[in-house]
């Protein structure tokens, strides 16, 4: 029984994974395809065989077709009017991350997405893994008592990078959001200040900043270290950079690719050592779930089937939004910011 009719808003590269996702589900029909580029949309719509009709206008294309779901798979600059025009016509929001392109335009979307008692949630694949989840319980388990000190080190060199090579922050804005989110759902926290440094090392090929430290402070003064690069050459950390994370009694550390594994001093260490014995445990990986856009999008229809939030709701979204245009404001200030 179809429960969804699709409106997919957006027909670039990144299309492709949420419209094979929602071909395969029972309970959904894609009704309509919207792209600025009206040859955009006909070429996916060929390339999927999709029998829908395709428009470069997303309120036309919701009204023509009766949707009740759009994903928003456009550019940053767009999701605010996307987003608005969806849910002034009823429709609920899947929409990519960031959330929007600016703090203002975000408070402006959840407002009518709460008016509208619309369900907006955002993409935020990299939560959606075996390991994370692994990660996550062994932080949250209390096994290292209370995280004091994470760190996250991002150094890979994207090539052929598009449009990233020309944004004003293309670490901060394309991929740190993401490691900033993981730290939020990893540690259960959130951040209350940040300070940035944004720069160019010798070498890097981006128009904008493609390398940056921040530092964020938790309200408890714990603190969440993340260093990244986008054009760092060899030694490449994996895309879910590496961790640690440094609690009251033990350690937790995760390189992105292999199960995590813990650290906490042993039962039998001489405390008159300088130094203590450890013992280490290994994450089980017990998450059975779908991994990546797959699960977050499982996730999201889960939730609205069921009438509850999900995880990557836009009004705890918005929290990692912040850290991102915070890191930003931060880096071109030259100050601490307070998020």
């Amino acid at each position: 029984m179809i429960k969804h009719r699709i409106v997919i808003a957006g027909c670039g590269n990144m299309s492709k994974a949420w419209i094979a996702y929602a071909i395969n589900r029972e309970d959904c029909i894609i009704t309509a395809l919207v792209d600025v580029r009206l040859e955009a949309a006909a070429a996916m719509k060929t390339t999927y065989k999709l029998d829908c009709p395709v428009f470069t206008d997303i309120t036309e294309a919701i009204r023509a077709t009766d949707a009740n779901l759009v994903f928003d798979i456009t550019i940053s600059e767009s999701h605010y009017a996307v987003s608005t025009a969806a849910f002034a016509e009823g429709c609920h929001v899947f929409g990519e991350k960031p959330m929007a392109a600016s703090m203002e335009e975000a408070r402006a979307m959840i407002a009518a997405a709460e008016a509208a008692d619309r369900t907006y949630a955002i993409m935020q694949n990299r939560r959606y893994t075996k390991e994370m989840m692994a990660f996550r319980d062994l932080v949250q388990s209390g096994g290292i008592g209370e995280a004091g000190f994470i760190t996250a080190d991002f150094f890979l060199a994207l090539h052929n990078g598009k449009f990233r090579e020309t944004m004003d922050n293309p670490l901060l804005l394309d991929m740190a959001i993401h490691t900033f989110d993981q730290s939020r759902f990893i540690t259960g926290k959130d951040p209350v200040s940040v300070y940035c440094h944004e720069f160019n090392p010798a070498g890097a090929f981006y128009k904008g900043n493609a390398a940056a430290i921040c530092l964020f402070e938790y309200e408890d003064g714990s603190v969440f270290s993340y260093r990244g690069y986008y054009n760092a050459e060899g030694a490449a950390t994996s895309w879910e950079s590496s961790w640690r994370v440094v609690g009251s009694e033990g350690t937790a550390i995760w390189d992105g690719r292999t199960a995590p594994y813990a650290e906490k001093a042993a039962a039998e260490s001489d405390p008159a050592a300088f130094v203590y014995q450890h013992e280490r445990l290994v994450a089980d990986l017990t998450w059975t779930g779908k991994e990546r856009h797959d699960g977050c999008l499982d996730d999201m229809f889960a939730a609205l089937n069921e009438g509850r939030a999900p995880s990557t709701v836009c009004t705890d979204n918005i929290k990692s939004v912040a850290m991102a245009y915070g890191a930003v404001q931060s880096a071109k200030e030259g100050r601490k910011i307070m998020l």
